[in-house]
């Protein structure tokens, strides 16, 4: 799959994963911190990134040092989706 389509079908995942409502994939920069002031999601958030990722990509993160270095942004996100996806 392309970078541009993986990245508007992961985004489309987390606001679906994270019942984020009021949120559009176009509203989530590729490059915006998911954590603190960026998107402002949350440690119980990062739980439920780290399962999408097992479920659909077939990736898992067994390490929370690890989840930390993954979950910065989209664009992290989909670089290690596409080196390491199984599914």
């Amino acid at each position: 799959m392309e970078t541009a389509a993986l990245k508007h079908q992961l985004k489309e995942q987390i606001i679906q994963f994270l019942n984020l409502t009021t949120v559009k994939p176009e509203d989530i920069k590729d490059d915006q911190p998911l954590f603190g002031e960026g998107l402002g999601l949350d440690s119980i958030d990062s739980l439920e990134l780290i399962a999408l990722l097992e479920r659909i990509y077939g990736i898992k993160i067994n390490d929370p040092k690890e989840g930390r270095k993954i979950l910065v942004d989209v664009n992290t996100m989909i670089a290690y989706i596409q080196q390491h996806r199984t599914k």
